[in-house]
Protein backbone atom coordinates (compact mmCIF):
# COMPACT_ATOMS: atom_id res chain seq x y z
CA UNK A 1 0.00 0.00 0.00
CA UNK A 2 3.31 2.23 0.77
CA UNK A 3 5.55 1.15 -1.84
CA UNK A 4 5.93 4.01 -3.79
CA UNK A 5 6.94 5.92 -0.29
CA UNK A 6 8.71 3.40 0.65
CA UNK A 7 11.08 3.70 -2.07
CA UNK A 8 11.26 7.33 -2.29
CA UNK A 9 12.39 7.44 1.35
CA UNK A 10 14.95 5.13 1.20
CA UNK A 11 16.08 7.18 -2.03
CA UNK A 12 16.52 10.12 0.13
CA UNK A 13 17.81 8.85 3.27
CA UNK A 14 20.63 7.35 1.40
CA UNK A 15 21.48 10.73 -0.05
CA UNK A 16 21.17 12.15 3.31
CA UNK A 17 23.64 9.41 4.62
CA UNK A 18 26.00 10.82 1.61
CA UNK A 19 25.85 14.03 2.69
CA UNK A 20 26.63 13.06 6.63
CA UNK A 21 29.74 11.48 5.28
CA UNK A 22 30.47 13.89 3.24
CA UNK A 23 30.66 16.14 5.94
CA UNK A 24 31.35 13.85 9.36
CA UNK A 25 35.11 14.01 9.08
CA UNK A 26 35.50 18.17 8.84
CA UNK A 27 33.17 17.97 11.97
CA UNK A 28 35.16 15.93 13.88
CA UNK A 29 38.49 17.86 12.96
CA UNK A 30 36.89 21.20 14.29
CA UNK A 31 34.08 22.28 11.31
CA UNK A 32 31.56 24.52 13.16
CA UNK A 33 28.79 23.39 15.65
CA UNK A 34 26.60 25.86 18.06
CA UNK A 35 24.09 25.10 20.48
CA UNK A 36 20.46 25.19 20.33
CA UNK A 37 18.54 26.48 22.66
CA UNK A 38 18.05 23.17 24.66
CA UNK A 39 22.20 23.56 24.88
CA UNK A 40 22.17 20.12 21.99
CA UNK A 41 24.99 20.48 19.38
CA UNK A 42 23.55 21.01 16.00
CA UNK A 43 25.89 21.19 12.98
CA UNK A 44 25.75 21.85 9.13
CA UNK A 45 24.33 18.27 8.82
CA UNK A 46 21.97 18.16 10.97
CA UNK A 47 20.05 21.25 9.08
CA UNK A 48 21.73 20.37 5.60
CA UNK A 49 20.03 17.14 5.03
CA UNK A 50 17.05 18.25 6.94
CA UNK A 51 16.53 20.88 4.24
CA UNK A 52 17.15 18.23 1.21
CA UNK A 53 14.95 16.05 2.46
CA UNK A 54 12.27 19.05 3.12
CA UNK A 55 12.39 20.18 0.14
CA UNK A 56 12.37 16.39 -1.78
CA UNK A 57 9.20 15.68 0.15
CA UNK A 58 7.33 19.20 -1.06
CA UNK A 59 7.83 18.17 -4.56
CA UNK A 60 7.18 14.68 -4.51
CA UNK A 61 3.91 14.65 -2.07
CA UNK A 62 3.29 18.30 -1.77
CA UNK A 63 0.25 17.45 0.75
CA UNK A 64 2.05 15.64 2.90
CA UNK A 65 3.03 17.48 6.02
CA UNK A 66 6.52 17.19 7.49
CA UNK A 67 7.54 17.19 11.19
CA UNK A 68 11.29 17.49 11.85
CA UNK A 69 13.63 18.53 14.31
CA UNK A 70 15.40 21.57 13.52
CA UNK A 71 14.29 25.06 12.56
CA UNK A 72 15.28 28.03 10.29
CA UNK A 73 15.96 30.81 13.21
CA UNK A 74 19.60 29.05 13.85
CA UNK A 75 21.04 30.38 10.71
CA UNK A 76 18.91 33.72 10.78
CA UNK A 77 21.14 34.14 14.05
CA UNK A 78 24.41 32.56 12.77
CA UNK A 79 24.85 33.95 9.27
CA UNK A 80 27.89 32.15 8.56
CA UNK A 81 26.54 28.83 9.67
CA UNK A 82 23.82 29.80 7.31
CA UNK A 83 26.12 29.37 4.17
CA UNK A 84 27.87 26.98 5.28
CA UNK A 85 24.46 24.85 4.97
CA UNK A 86 23.60 26.55 1.55
CA UNK A 87 27.01 25.36 0.67
CA UNK A 88 26.13 21.80 1.72
CA UNK A 89 23.23 21.81 0.66
CA UNK A 90 23.87 23.06 -2.89
CA UNK A 91 26.19 19.72 -3.65
CA UNK A 92 22.23 17.98 -3.63
CA UNK A 93 20.38 21.00 -4.92
CA UNK A 94 22.67 23.22 -7.43
CA UNK A 95 19.66 25.89 -7.22
CA UNK A 96 18.98 26.01 -3.19
CA UNK A 97 18.50 29.77 -2.60
CA UNK A 98 18.86 31.31 1.08
CA UNK A 99 15.51 31.67 1.20
CA UNK A 100 14.43 28.63 -0.22
CA UNK A 101 16.52 26.90 2.29
CA UNK A 102 14.62 28.64 5.17
CA UNK A 103 10.84 27.60 3.90
CA UNK A 104 12.59 24.19 3.93
CA UNK A 105 14.02 24.27 6.94
CA UNK A 106 10.67 25.73 8.61
CA UNK A 107 8.92 23.06 6.10
CA UNK A 108 9.48 20.65 9.15
CA UNK A 109 7.21 22.52 11.78
CA UNK A 110 4.07 21.28 10.32
CA UNK A 111 1.44 18.68 11.36
CA UNK A 112 -1.14 17.12 9.85
CA UNK A 113 -4.11 14.48 11.06
CA UNK A 114 -3.66 12.34 8.13
CA UNK A 115 -0.11 12.23 6.32
CA UNK A 116 2.21 13.39 7.86
CA UNK A 117 6.31 12.49 7.23
CA UNK A 118 8.28 12.15 10.68
CA UNK A 119 12.49 13.20 10.30
CA UNK A 120 15.58 13.15 12.71
CA UNK A 121 17.91 14.19 10.21
CA UNK A 122 21.22 13.18 12.19
CA UNK A 123 19.91 11.36 15.69
CA UNK A 124 22.50 11.23 17.84
CA UNK A 125 24.54 14.52 16.69
CA UNK A 126 26.96 13.98 19.93
CA UNK A 127 27.90 10.54 18.32
CA UNK A 128 28.09 12.09 14.77
CA UNK A 129 30.69 14.84 16.51
CA UNK A 130 32.84 12.27 17.86
CA UNK A 131 33.18 10.48 14.60
CA UNK A 132 30.88 7.29 15.87
CA UNK A 133 27.16 6.41 15.30
CA UNK A 134 24.62 7.83 13.92
CA UNK A 135 21.47 7.68 12.46
CA UNK A 136 19.06 9.42 9.50
CA UNK A 137 15.93 8.39 10.66
CA UNK A 138 12.69 9.24 8.69
CA UNK A 139 9.10 7.70 8.79
CA UNK A 140 5.83 8.15 7.18
CA UNK A 141 2.87 8.64 9.71
CA UNK A 142 -0.76 8.16 9.02
CA UNK A 143 -3.47 9.29 11.31
CA UNK A 144 -0.70 8.25 14.14
CA UNK A 145 0.17 5.05 13.23
CA UNK A 146 3.76 4.50 11.59
CA UNK A 147 3.46 3.04 8.06
CA UNK A 148 6.86 3.26 6.74
CA UNK A 149 10.21 3.60 8.76
CA UNK A 150 13.49 3.88 7.07
CA UNK A 151 16.95 4.21 9.42
CA UNK A 152 20.10 5.01 7.95
CA UNK A 153 23.17 3.99 10.01
CA UNK A 154 26.31 5.47 7.83
CA UNK A 155 28.88 3.78 10.45
CA UNK A 156 26.88 1.00 11.37
CA UNK A 157 29.49 -2.37 9.95
CA UNK A 158 27.18 -5.07 7.97
CA UNK A 159 27.04 -8.37 8.09
CA UNK A 160 29.57 -8.57 5.39
CA UNK A 161 32.18 -6.29 6.70
CA UNK A 162 31.48 -3.32 4.70
CA UNK A 163 29.98 -0.60 6.62
CA UNK A 164 27.29 1.65 5.76
CA UNK A 165 23.48 0.11 6.37
CA UNK A 166 19.54 1.23 5.86
CA UNK A 167 17.12 -0.14 7.50
CA UNK A 168 13.65 0.18 6.01
CA UNK A 169 10.41 -1.53 7.53
CA UNK A 170 6.39 -1.01 5.86
CA UNK A 171 3.36 -1.38 7.11
CA UNK A 172 2.36 -5.48 6.11
CA UNK A 173 5.77 -6.67 5.47
CA UNK A 174 8.79 -7.21 7.31
CA UNK A 175 12.23 -5.12 7.47
CA UNK A 176 15.18 -5.42 5.65
CA UNK A 177 18.54 -4.52 5.72
CA UNK A 178 20.76 -3.11 3.03
CA UNK A 179 24.13 -1.80 2.49
CA UNK A 180 24.69 1.74 1.67
CA UNK A 181 26.74 0.70 -1.59
CA UNK A 182 24.42 -1.60 -3.00
CA UNK A 183 20.34 -2.25 -3.41
CA UNK A 184 19.95 -5.52 -2.82
CA UNK A 185 17.51 -5.83 0.43
CA UNK A 186 17.80 -9.16 2.83
CA UNK A 187 15.32 -9.81 5.58
CA UNK A 188 16.19 -9.29 8.94
CA UNK A 189 14.31 -10.72 12.21
CA UNK A 190 15.21 -9.92 16.25
CA UNK A 191 16.94 -12.81 18.14
CA UNK A 192 14.92 -16.04 19.29
CA UNK A 193 16.18 -15.06 23.04
CA UNK A 194 13.36 -16.31 25.73
CA UNK A 195 14.92 -16.49 28.88
CA UNK A 196 15.61 -12.85 29.65
CA UNK A 197 19.15 -13.53 31.50
CA UNK A 198 20.97 -14.90 28.11
CA UNK A 199 19.44 -11.22 26.83
CA UNK A 200 22.12 -8.49 25.64
CA UNK A 201 20.98 -4.57 26.65
CA UNK A 202 21.78 -2.03 24.40
CA UNK A 203 21.79 1.73 25.83
CA UNK A 204 23.04 4.90 24.71
CA UNK A 205 26.36 6.08 25.30
CA UNK A 206 25.61 9.09 27.09
CA UNK A 207 24.05 8.68 30.43
CA UNK A 208 21.88 11.03 30.58
CA UNK A 209 19.92 9.22 28.06
CA UNK A 210 20.27 5.98 29.21
CA UNK A 211 19.81 6.02 33.12
CA UNK A 212 22.57 3.92 33.47
CA UNK A 213 22.11 2.95 37.00
CA UNK A 214 18.72 2.13 36.87
CA UNK A 215 19.54 -0.12 33.89
CA UNK A 216 22.24 -2.42 35.71
CA UNK A 217 19.90 -2.82 38.05
CA UNK A 218 16.77 -3.57 35.93
CA UNK A 219 19.56 -5.64 33.98
CA UNK A 220 20.20 -7.35 37.36
CA UNK A 221 16.68 -7.89 38.44
CA UNK A 222 16.07 -10.42 35.08
CA UNK A 223 19.78 -12.50 35.64
CA UNK A 224 21.69 -10.33 32.92
CA UNK A 225 25.80 -10.27 33.33
CA UNK A 226 26.63 -9.48 30.24
CA UNK A 227 28.17 -6.16 29.96
CA UNK A 228 25.30 -4.00 27.28
CA UNK A 229 26.44 -2.81 24.21
CA UNK A 230 26.67 1.21 24.80
CA UNK A 231 25.52 2.81 20.82
CA UNK A 232 24.12 6.41 19.97
CA UNK A 233 20.88 6.92 17.92
CA UNK A 234 18.41 4.95 16.75
CA UNK A 235 20.90 2.84 15.82
CA UNK A 236 20.39 0.89 19.17
CA UNK A 237 16.82 0.21 17.29
CA UNK A 238 18.56 -1.64 14.12
CA UNK A 239 20.96 -3.83 16.37
CA UNK A 240 17.26 -5.14 17.74
CA UNK A 241 15.76 -5.31 14.84
CA UNK A 242 18.90 -7.52 13.26
CA UNK A 243 19.14 -9.93 16.30
CA UNK A 244 22.31 -7.97 17.49
CA UNK A 245 20.53 -7.06 21.22
CA UNK A 246 17.58 -8.20 22.79
CA UNK A 247 16.30 -5.15 24.87
CA UNK A 248 16.86 -1.34 24.58
CA UNK A 249 14.83 1.03 27.36
CA UNK A 250 14.60 4.89 27.76
CA UNK A 251 13.96 5.75 31.10
CA UNK A 252 12.84 8.78 31.50
CA UNK A 253 14.92 10.76 34.58
CA UNK A 254 12.12 13.14 34.90
CA UNK A 255 8.12 12.67 35.58
CA UNK A 256 7.08 14.66 33.47
CA UNK A 257 9.44 14.31 30.68
CA UNK A 258 7.64 12.86 27.15
CA UNK A 259 9.71 11.92 23.96
CA UNK A 260 10.48 13.52 20.60
CA UNK A 261 8.23 11.58 18.31
CA UNK A 262 11.30 12.04 15.94
CA UNK A 263 13.35 9.95 18.20
CA UNK A 264 11.25 6.44 17.73
CA UNK A 265 8.91 6.62 14.42
CA UNK A 266 10.88 5.16 12.34
CA UNK A 267 13.39 2.97 15.06
CA UNK A 268 9.78 1.43 16.76
CA UNK A 269 8.56 0.60 12.85
CA UNK A 270 11.91 -1.37 12.24
CA UNK A 271 11.70 -3.22 15.79
CA UNK A 272 7.87 -3.81 15.58
CA UNK A 273 8.04 -5.29 11.89
CA UNK A 274 11.34 -7.34 12.63
CA UNK A 275 9.28 -8.82 15.04
CA UNK A 276 9.97 -7.09 18.21
CA UNK A 277 7.79 -4.95 20.50
CA UNK A 278 7.70 -1.43 21.33
CA UNK A 279 5.79 -0.24 24.08
CA UNK A 280 5.94 2.32 26.75
CA UNK A 281 6.75 1.71 30.57
CA UNK A 282 2.70 1.02 30.45
CA UNK A 283 2.75 -1.51 28.06
CA UNK A 284 0.65 0.00 25.86
CA UNK A 285 1.69 0.87 21.57
CA UNK A 286 3.12 4.33 20.85
CA UNK A 287 0.64 6.84 19.47
CA UNK A 288 2.28 9.59 17.18
CA UNK A 289 -0.62 11.46 16.77
CA UNK A 290 -0.11 14.08 19.78
CA UNK A 291 2.31 16.09 17.93
CA UNK A 292 6.05 16.52 18.24
CA UNK A 293 5.78 15.11 21.94
CA UNK A 294 4.47 11.16 22.69
CA UNK A 295 2.57 12.83 24.91
CA UNK A 296 0.52 9.84 26.37
CA UNK A 297 3.17 7.64 27.45
CA UNK A 298 5.76 7.51 29.98
CA UNK A 299 9.37 5.97 29.05
CA UNK A 300 10.02 3.30 26.08
CA UNK A 301 10.61 -0.25 26.71
CA UNK A 302 11.57 -1.81 23.50
CA UNK A 303 12.53 -6.03 23.07
CA UNK A 304 12.64 -8.93 21.14
CA UNK A 305 8.56 -9.45 21.87
CA UNK A 306 9.22 -12.53 23.66
CA UNK A 307 10.62 -11.24 27.03
CA UNK A 308 8.67 -7.89 26.60
CA UNK A 309 6.35 -8.52 29.70
CA UNK A 310 9.56 -9.64 31.91
CA UNK A 311 11.15 -6.65 31.10
CA UNK A 312 8.19 -4.57 31.96
CA UNK A 313 7.87 -6.08 35.17
CA UNK A 314 11.24 -5.62 36.05
CA UNK A 315 11.19 -1.68 35.01
CA UNK A 316 7.85 -1.27 37.52
CA UNK A 317 9.74 -3.18 39.96
CA UNK A 318 12.83 -1.30 39.97
CA UNK A 319 11.36 2.46 39.47
CA UNK A 320 8.99 1.82 41.94
CA UNK A 321 5.71 1.88 39.13
CA UNK A 322 2.06 0.27 39.62
CA UNK A 323 1.65 -2.52 37.35
CA UNK A 324 -2.47 -1.40 36.87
Amino acid sequence: MYEEERVFAGELVVEACDLGRAVQADVVAGARSVAKDDRSPVTIADLAIQAVIAHRLAARFPSDALLAEEESEIITREPALGESVLELVRSSVPDMSMNALVRALDHGRQRSSARCWVLDPVDGTKGFLRGEQYAVALALVVNGAVEVGLLGCPNLQNDDGGVGCIFAAMSGAGTTVRSLDDTAEAPVTVDDVVDPAAAVFCESVEAAHAAHSEQAEIAARLGISRPPVRIDSQCKYALLARGDASIYLRLPRKRDYREKVWDHAAGSMIIERAGGRVSDLGGAPLDFSQGRHLGRHHGIVATNGHIHDQVLQACREVLGLDAS
